[in-house]
């Protein structure tokens, strides 16, 4: 038996965010003291080390669950099911429904029950429920789903990441400018190719690194009821650097799959210089070089939306919306995310 994904969909928010944007921001240090360097120079920087040049966000009449009903939309047409069939939606994200003007998050009902909603299934065994695992959400939210078909407990599993990061970042703080929205969903189902997943690997890293990724004060100190996404970037940075690699040939050596074998890696967006990192140290493992083109990137243009970033960049390779960048069947890719927990996670994954 295989588990495969049978169907894609994504929805790009529609107001694009250029980094000129921010140049007239009150940038400050955790402390509250300003940047001796103007917001050019600290924009260029930035851009120079994420590689982010503009990010999406969506407008304000749209919360994380609307734009996920819409990917789900297409992801369940693109699969052709009937949705009165799905057996689980698993919806990864990691601050709920967060309304525009608004600084709580919201998710009771859960998002998942909400999507459900939106999608007017009837079916109450279709059972709808929220994971919250950093930005490596949307693989673990896989792995579960393969869990599921595999023991026999589902079929058909809707899986979601999505995220509206832009309204809780903090305006005084420089990484505020990484954040994005997006949504990405996929069906998973059951299949007889033997294509598919064929490995994963999970972990969780608590003991020292547990609040590199915080809800925190903003560094206006004048500013201190509401709580925005706060890290430890260099800390971040050198954990990925020693476990994502390793996390992603232990599955690999799982999986059974040469080195040679595999045509892309779809790594969570989150820095574009950290990505590259990741993946040479990775293939440095076996002492090669990492090939050209084996790493398809969106920060670029639609910066990080957490645990939409996979999801939406495996949608836009499918569709052939990223240049010089395509899967056939048969293709071995592999996923990878590192994120809040600290979480590290990889799928080896057939085409």
């Amino acid at each position: 038996m295989s588990v495969s994904i049978t169907g894609t969909g994504s929805y790009i928010p529609t107001n694009t965010i250029e980094n000129i944007a921010f140049i007239n921001n009150t940038f400050l240090n955790n402390d509250g003291s300003k940047f001796p360097q103007s917001n050019d120079v600290i924009i260029r920087k930035f851009e120079a080390i994420t590689g982010i040049k503009e990010r999406r966000y969506v407008t304000n009449d749209l919360n994380n669950s609307d734009i996920a009903f819409i990917a789900c939309e297409k992801a369940i047409k693109d699969a052709g099911i009937n949705k009165e069939e799905i057996d689980y939606i698993i919806f990864a994200h990691n601050f709920g429904d967060v309304s525009y003007g608004q600084s709580q998050s919201d998710a009771v009902p859960s998002l998942a029950s909400r999507v459900k909603h939106k999608l007017k299934i009837k079916n109450p065994k279709c059972v709808a429920y929220d994971m919250l695992f950093g930005c490596p959400g949307w693989i673990e939210a896989v792995i579960q789903a393969n869990a599921f078909i595999k023991s026999g407990i589902a079929k058909k599993c809707l899986v979601i990441g999505g995220e509206t990061l832009s309204r809780l970042t903090d305006p005084y703080d420089r990484d505020s400018m990484i954040y994005a929205d997006g949504a990405g969903a996929v069906i998973i189902e059951k299949t007889n190719d033997g294509n598919g997943i064929l490995a994963h690997n999970s972990a969780s890293f608590t003991y020292e690194e547990a609040y590199f990724l915080f809800n925190g004060n903003s560094y206006n100190k004048s500013e201190q009821d509401t709580k925005y996404i706060k890290m430890f970037g260099r800390k971040i940075y050198e954990f990925a650097l020693t476990n994502v690699p390793q996390a992603m040939a232990d599955c690999l050596k799982q999986s059974g799959v040469d080195i040679t074998e595999v045509k892309k890696i779809l790594i969570h967006q989150a820095n574009k210089k950290m990505d590259e990192a990741i993946v040479e140290r990775f293939y440095g493992l076996y002492e090669m070089e990492a090939p050209k083109d084996i790493m398809p990137m969106t920060i670029e243009k639609l910066g990080n939306s957490s645990v939409a970033t996979i999801p939406t960049l495996l949608d836009r390779i499918l569709n052939g919306k990223i240049e010089n960048h395509h899967l056939d069947k048969g293709d071995v890719i592999i996923f990878a995310s590192v994120g809040a927990g600290m979480n590290v996670n990889a799928i080896v994954y057939r085409i």
